[in-house]
């Protein structure tokens, strides 16, 4: 049947992802349009067709142990020089990101694997793109902010185009808990 290219993440939710998938192309980030908004709890990973099944079962597992959780994002960051990237900051919801992560990549399910950094969930704006344009990313996004519950994740699948297609969504177990003080599902974007 032959390998596929997963990942594991939380799709940020509209409007948000769509704002800032096409704040990311406007970096020039040519890559933007093929990858949904995300926070990433399995990178890029190959895996034998043959396995999807017990990869699903497994996911399905982990979001069944899940509870949802309050997601903010606030400010950007940057993982330069090491990296060329330029992100948003998970400022709530990070500790959740991190435990989800290591249940995915666990040494007993099928998708154990090791990270190439420490585990540092974010939602990248700009990737590999010209230093003044990740400046650029980096200034006109630090004010930005947004807030939701995460209520699962989803299994991608990465074509032969290149582009990230959703295969599935794995709900949590639990009750929706709300952001702490405010409002779920609101983003603010500075004025240009």
């Amino acid at each position: 049947m032959g390998t596929v290219t997963i990942g594991v993440s939380i799709t940020v939710p509209e409007p948000h992802g769509s704002l800032l998938q096409q704040r990311r192309a406007g970096f020039g980030d040519a890559a933007a349009h093929g990858i949904p908004t995300h926070v990433t709890l399995l990178p890029p990973t190959e895996v034998d067709s043959a396995d999807l099944p017990a990869i699903e079962a497994h996911l399905a597992g982990v979001a069944g142990a899940g509870r949802p959780f309050p997601m903010r994002l606030s400010g950007t960051g940057t993982f330069r020089p090491l990296s060329p990237v330029v992100y948003l900051q998970v400022v709530e919801g990070a500790a959740a990101c991190a435990w989800l992560q290591k249940q995915v990549r666990s040494p007993r399910g099928p998708i154990a694997r090791d990270l190439q950094f420490p585990y540092h969930p974010h939602v990248t704006v700009a990737h590999g793109i010209d230093e003044a344009a990740m400046d650029r990313a980096y200034e006109e996004l630090a004010d930005y902010a947004a807030e939701w519950s995460v209520t699962g994740f989803g299994l991608h699948e990465q074509g032969a185009d290149g582009v990230w297609r959703q295969l599935r969504e794995f709900p949590f177990g639990g009750p929706v808990v709300p952001p702490q003080g405010s409002h779920v599902d609101r983003g603010t974007l500075p004025a240009r």
